[in-house]
């Protein structure tokens, strides 16, 4: 109810976990909560994420998302149902840029559906999987959501990067056969070929471009950088693709900063409030009750499983709950169980990513809704085929493992 009245996530979990320690007696406690607090925001891994935030943020106002916009489009607009094509490769390419499926949604939101409009797709569709693809971004490196995961589970942000990669690229495979499938049915447009000069041209504008997640998760990948290193490599190459595009000012430096320190600033209060929350969870044994309610009900492997997908996939229209309410009590027994850590924190990913674009609360169509006029419910209708391939996809990943795990096991993670 809170939540709904617009009350800060933070500041009810850190009041419920405060006003909880009194109301069980366990007031002494809070004397140690500086310390807990402290011991959960002081790591090394955390520092990569006002790190990477700072450079989506200049490469979102550095010119960067138009050169790969026109090279996604050079690419795949010749192709019948083209455009919805670019809508999914230019997700994918902006996953290395902001992370964010929200901010993903509201830039093609203003670029791609005006022109698919336009060419002659329906709007409903055109707002459907652009509101689809952006889930993309989060899932392929770098994430928040994985960095957040990795603090809270104490898990290797480095592995779980890695592991993001093979289902962000299955996710983009999905969704382009549903696009080729769609097009054929309804006979979407193609639209007109780039020459091969023109081509040529797109690729070598956007080399800066392309070279900046190619750097972050080779330097990574090959373990020559930690993610954190690799944060503050990407804020220098953002930079640097700001300069060649010629788009780069104090006041784009300003703007990045001062959107970066107030994103920063909410997520670390956010941690701080569950560490709070964690303590005092540690201190009752929720983990350990929780274990045996699921153990008396038989809710053992592929059902726990099963239940955790329901549970993050309902709660992800929430955005980062999941994340802070439901990470420490329900993954631990998970673990227990044998679950891969790393392989969790993928399946938990994809589930809060599916929830933005889940009716009745889907961030991603509310967002795409706003900017282009559209309508909720005609694209909460028309984002179904895409949300079913999506979340048979979720099934795969969450009971054949290897499909997060091979790529890090494979680089001895």
């Amino acid at each position: 109810m809170l939540l709904i009245g617009g009350a800060v996530l933070s500041h009810i979990i850190g009041t419920a976990s405060v006003l909880s320690f009194i109301a069980l007696g366990r007031d002494r406690f809070l004397a140690a909560a500086p310390q807990r607090i402290l011991a959960n925001i002081d790591l090394f891994s955390l520092m990569s994420m006002p790190l990477f935030i700072l450079a989506g943020e200049i490469m979102n106002r550095a010119g960067v998302r138009q050169a790969l916009l026109d090279l996604a489009s050079a690419m795949m607009a010749r192709l019948r149902g083209g455009l919805g094509h670019v809508n999914v490769l230019t997700s994918v390419f902006f996953a290395g840029i902001s992370g964010s499926a929200v901010a993903d949604a509201a830039s093609v939101s203003n670029t791609l559906v005006p022109a698919m409009r336009k060419s002659g797709y329906p709007i409903a569709y055109a707002c459907a999987i652009t509101a689809a693809s952006s889930v993309i971004g989060p899932i392929i490196p770098p994430s928040i959501t994985l960095i957040f995961y990795g603090a809270l589970m104490q898990t290797s942000v480095t592995a779980l990067f890695i592991a993001g990669i093979v289902p962000g690229l299955l996710m983009a495979l999905v969704l382009f056969a549903l696009n080729a499938y769609m097009a054929r049915r309804y006979d979407h447009p193609r639209g007109e070929s780039v020459p091969f000069r023109v081509f040529l041209r797109r690729v070598w504008v956007a080399a800066p471009a392309m070279l900046i997640p190619a750097i972050i998760m080779g330097g990574i990948v090959f373990g020559i950088m930690t993610p954190t290193e690799a944060a503050a490599v990407a804020v220098l190459c953002a930079i640097l693709a700001g300069v060649i595009y010629r788009q780069m000012s104090f006041r784009v430096i300003y703007d990045s900063l001062y959107r970066t320190a107030v994103m920063s600033g909410s997520i670390f209060i956010l941690l701080a409030a569950v560490a709070i929350f964690g303590y005092l969870a540690g201190i009752e044994q929720l983990p350990r009750a929780i274990s045996g309610v699921i153990e008396n009900l038989g809710l053992d492997g592929w059902r726990y499983l099963l239940l955790l997908n329901i549970i993050f996939l309902v709660f992800g229209t929430f955005l980062d709950v999941p994340v802070a309410l439901f990470v420490p009590l329900l993954v631990p027994p998970a673990i227990e169980m044998g679950v891969d850590p790393i392989h969790m924190g993928i399946v938990i990913l994809v589930n809060l990513m599916l929830g933005i674009v889940t009716p009745p609360l889907g961030a991603a169509l509310l967002v795409v809704s706003t900017v282009t006029k559209v309508n909720y419910w005609t694209i909460a209708r028309a984002v179904l085929p895409f949300l079913a391939v999506q979340i048979a996809l979720l099934m795969v990943l969450t009971f054949v493992p290897a499909l997060s795990t091979a790529l890090p096991r494979a680089f001895g993670y």
